[in-house]
């Protein structure tokens, strides 16, 4: 094998890795957190993930690109997330049966805090790579991008089918051990990713560009303003299953009508559909960002969103199962044409020596504001129409409700979309000889014809 296919092979474990860490927990911990009583506080712990978006990765950004090699700072920062988890779950252990909000937040909040920069990160060192070893990344990149997504149904199947999720409170926290198991496996493997460069320049500059904070001149663009804005506006959307998709298909348990159904038993399971349906939709991404532009594909993955919630609404376990299965595959276009397409249009608007810091500020737009102002908006929905209510029957009505409140926000912002946003550049092939040359827009490897976007 060549020395472009092992590096390939490389890049595709470390995001096996890197998503492994996250599916052992992110779908099934509102299930476990409503069995511990803490049903009310799920929002939190998702909330969570979208506030820490709001500063580390941009910050941890700025420092790959300015003083620490991105692989390296990826390897520290899985150090820090990994014992944090672990700690966390060991906390559950050693409590089990009174387990309190504060310790068990505040060790899942230090582990999410130095995680959410890491998928910025592996970005970062995923693009520096290919771009080094002369590879279109708008092409190479798709396909590793895919074994994350495998990594992560990996660690769903595992918590489901080996009984960690559901069988016993302290079954239940062995979650938490995983995904630290799998970020200390990644603090070894990250340090053996090729180097990536850093700009240690000692000219004198102003005050922004020295802490590496001139990704925020993107917003001097219009085009790439309402883009931001936009990730933000989808950004809203991209936690509200993971936090309560698993505990909606999970209180038809409660139900005598659906009790005994696969589905209501296996939520994990019939959750990981969804990321099976991501691998299929990432290998589609290069053809329709050539087919159709940013724009039709942002639009898909918007649309995708409205189906995504409605179909989870009109859904149920038995006869209704279809719809949550219809549900699961919408998901890989609306999760992957709105965050991986919209990664790779970050990288191709950005200049190369920003790489890292512009990663950063997409990811503060979407899985940072985005995400913090989306669950806390599905935590007060969920709370008023869901665990208000005192019987099983009543909590699925609040349940339909709740899904219908989040497919017309996803309707209104996609219509907005549709009329706004547009860009207009032309479409040109860039080597990434020359785009080390280029400044500004060009560089970094794909443009987009305006016709692409009408």
């Amino acid at each position: 094998m060549n020395s472009t296919g092992i590096l390939k092979i490389k890049l595709a474990a470390m995001n096996f890795l890197e998503f492994a860490v996250w599916g052992s927990y992110l779908i099934s911990l509102g299930n476990f957190l409503a069995e511990i009583g803490l049903e009310k506080d799920i929002y939190w712990f998702y909330t969570v993930q979208g506030i820490v978006s709001i500063l580390m990765p941009a910050l941890v950004g700025i420092i790959a690109d300015k003083w620490i090699q991105a692989q390296r700072m990826l390897s520290l920062c899985h150090l820090m997330a990994g014992l944090s988890m672990g700690a966390a779950g060991w906390y559950c252990l050693a409590n089990s049966g009174n387990i309190h909000f504060g310790p068990l937040f505040v060790l899942y909040t230090v582990s999410v805090a130095f995680y959410m920069p890491t998928i910025g990160l592996a970005n970062s060192v995923a693009y520096s790579a290919l771009t080094k070893a002369g590879l279109d990344t708008i092409k190479a990149f798709p396909p590793i991008r895919v074994v994350g997504t495998i990594g992560f149904i990996v660690a769903m199947l595992m918590v489901n089918f080996i009984h960690i999720q559901g069988q016993s409170m302290q079954s239940t926290c062995y979650q938490l051990f995983l995904s630290g198991a799998f970020s200390l496996i990644m603090v070894i493997y990250a340090l053996t990713m090729p180097k990536c460069p850093v700009n240690r320049s000692n000219d004198s500059k102003g005050l922004i560009e020295a802490f590496g904070l001139k990704a925020f001149s993107l917003f001097k663009q219009r085009k790439m303003a309402v883009f931001f804005i936009f990730s933000f506006l989808l950004g809203v959307s991209l936690q509200i299953t993971n936090s309560y998709g698993n505990s909606f298909i999970s209180s038809f348990k409660s139900v005598a009508e659906y009790a005994t159904s696969w589905g209501a038993q296996n939520a994990n399971a019939l959750i990981s559909l969804s990321q099976m349906s991501e691998t299929l939709c990432i290998l589609l991404i290069p053809f329709c960002l050539k087919k159709f532009g940013i724009k039709t594909v942002m639009l898909m993955s918007m649309f995708a969103w409205v189906l995504r919630f409605g179909f989870f609404g009109f859904g149920n376990p038995n006869e209704g199962v279809i719809l949550f299965i219809l549900s699961m595959i919408v998901y890989g276009i609306a999760f992957d044409f709105f965050n991986v397409s919209g990664s790779l249009y970050v990288d191709s608007q950005t200049d190369p020596s920003l790489r890292s810091s512009a990663q950063g500020l997409f990811m503060l737009m979407t899985n940072g504001l985005g995400a913090t102002a989306g669950t806390l908006a599905a935590g007060a929905v969920v709370n008023h129409f869901v665990f208000s209510q005192s019987t099983p029957e009543s909590q699925i009505t609040g349940w339909r409700i709740s899904w219908y409140c989040f497919a017309g926000f996803a309707l209104v912002v996609a219509i907005a979309f549709m009329f706004i946003f547009k860009d207009d550049s032309k479409r040109v092939t860039i080597t990434p000889e020359k785009a080390e040359d280029m400044q500004g827009e060009e560089a970094g490897g794909f443009i987009y014809d305006a016709a692409d976007n009408k």
